[in-house]
């Protein structure tokens, strides 16, 4: 059920963002998965993930320049996803008001003349793990505003397919992490001053077509 997501022009979900950080044992980062607590009619409900309008981006990208590697690895195990800068502004304010935490800019392109912002989002691609499925508009109900979908494939099949590399506009499903510098022997609080990065992990995208609209990011930016 997408009623209940993080879109343009409708309702904030009623959600709830909380995190228990955890040290892995080595390093200095602190990690934690959200879980995301939603109210539906009443009915609580834990979830391991979020939804968001966005644009997948599965463009071509220059993968080499000057012999340097680049955006190595696109399309395979990460990809960028649009967002409206308004929708980044709010996951950053559910997070702090949940977690206590404000969020960093780190792994983000701001694109201010469409307020847009891009973020890094990983895709699954291990054996144990499933890859994130693609799904399309198949049939549509204007009566009863009705949609329904049909999977195609993986993100990753779909961005080997070469006419289906555009610029792809719906709702993306994400598992979020954060990240907090620290030290192994001390949790790390949202008093120290030091601010949490998000890891966005795309699970699911259901796309409702294409859009010329967006110029891609090609190349690595200047971050």
């Amino acid at each position: 059920d997408l009623q209940d997501h993080f879109g343009h022009q409708r309702p904030d979900p009623n959600v709830r963002f909380e995190a228990n950080l955890t040290h892995p044992g080595h390093g200095n980062v602190w990690q934690a998965d959200l879980d995301f607590t939603y109210n539906i009619k009443g009915e609580h409900c834990k979830l391991a993930y979020i939804g968001m309008d966005m644009c997948l981006d599965l463009t071509p990208k220059k993968i080499h320049k000057y012999g340097r590697p680049m955006l190595n690895d696109y399309g395979e195990t990460w990809v960028y996803a649009y967002l409206p800068d308004m929708t980044m502004d709010k996951i950053k304010s559910y997070v702090k008001a949940g977690t206590g935490w404000d969020v960093s800019a780190a792994g983000t392109v701001v694109d201010p003349n469409r307020n847009l912002v891009a973020i890094k989002a990983k895709l699954n691609n291990q054996a144990e793990q499933p890859n994130p499925s693609f799904w399309v508009v198949t049939e549509k109900d204007s009566a009863q505003d009705d949609v329904s979908f049909s999977r195609i494939g993986s993100v990753q099949d779909v961005h080997s397919d070469n006419s289906q590399k555009r610029i792809h506009r719906g709702v993306g499903i994400f598992s979020v992490s954060m990240e907090v510098e620290g030290t192994p022997n001390f949790k790390p609080s949202s008093h120290s001053g030091e601010v949490a990065n998000l890891v966005f992990t795309l699970v699911s995208v259901r796309t409702w077509g294409i859009t010329d609209c967006i110029a891609p990011i090609v190349h690595a930016p200047m971050m």
